[in-house]
């Protein structure tokens, strides 16, 4: 089978996606300066006409690097057209010419399969470009610069409140943060900043039943003031985020164990440091 293919097939095949995207970044641009031809005419332009492609010296065409092509831009002189395109395609010379003519091919998502568009540069009696030229207009589309990369955002804070365990974040009894408990908050970090743009963050310690209920409720509340400094050195504003301690209340597992050891491990998940998004209130 012809590896080349009618250019309807082929530009459908390939072009949409790209013309889709083109359009969704606002629209294809053109690359020419002001008052100057752009870099993408239309095909039905009268001002521009293209060669027959039968005519060419090589009429197979180059297959192009679409990067080598969006480096060109009106003002390149021939010698620097020529480094970077190579000879034009229809015999035309280095001085006196006003246009050169070049055959690109793309290759299409099929294996084997390409198409070829025409490519026309337009010089001033200088021999400085004025512009250039796409048939069919839709190529030009082949040569837009791909679109930035899209920067990956955090997850914003679950409906559900992050749970850390304190036993994870602090030492037995204590109330400054461990190493792995800074790690800990680092790993969440991400998610909180980018609520606190738009929510009011809340810090609740809790602790097991063990011990008086004043101790627990001061041992809560300086528990969730160190995960709320952490918070706040890492970049969350500080007027965005609020700490309570809430002691033994609202445990999430009983345990009846006599051993203490037991008791302590069953108590585990009591112990704890939440992080949930609350909405403004104006």
């Amino acid at each position: 089978m012809d590896t080349t293919i009618t250019h309807d097939k082929a530009l459908r095949a390939v072009l949409l996606p790209a013309l889709l995207a083109c359009l969704t970044l606002a629209g294809c641009r053109s690359h020419g300066a002001a008052g100057e031809a752009p870099l993408a005419s239309s095909s039905a332009d009268e001002a521009v006409s293209f060669p027959d492609p039968g005519k060419a010296s090589l009429k197979e065409g180059v297959f192009a690097d679409p990067a080598d092509l969006r480096r060109f831009a009106p003002g390149m002189s021939k010698r620097q057209l020529y480094a970077l395109l190579g000879t034009p395609h229809f015999n035309e010379g280095m001085w006196g010419v006003r246009e050169w003519n070049y055959l690109f091919n793309f290759r299409t998502p099929q294996r084997g399969e390409y198409f070829t568009c025409q490519f026309q540069v337009r010089f001033d009696g200088k021999g400085i470009a004025q512009g250039g030229y796409w048939k069919p207009q839709s190529c030009a589309a082949l040569v837009e610069p791909p679109p930035p990369p899209r920067a990956e955002l955090p997850a914003a804070l679950p409906r559900e409140p992050l749970r850390l365990a304190a036993d994870a974040l602090f030492d037995f009894d204590s109330d400054e943060l461990s190493a792995a408990g800074h790690r800990a908050v680092d790993a969440v970090l991400g998610q909180v900043q980018r609520a606190s743009e738009v929510q009011r963050i809340e810090v609740v310690g809790y602790t097991d039943r063990i011990g008086s209920a004043s101790y627990n409720q001061a041992l809560s509340q300086r528990r969730a003031e160190a995960v709320r400094r952490a918070l706040v050195d890492g970049g969350v504003a500080a007027e965005a985020i609020r700490a309570e301690g809430r002691g033994d209340a609202e445990p999430l597992v009983q345990c009846d164990q006599r051993s203490q050891p037991a008791l302590i491990a069953c108590l585990a998940p009591n112990r704890r440091v939440q992080i949930s998004g609350r909405a403004r209130i104006d």
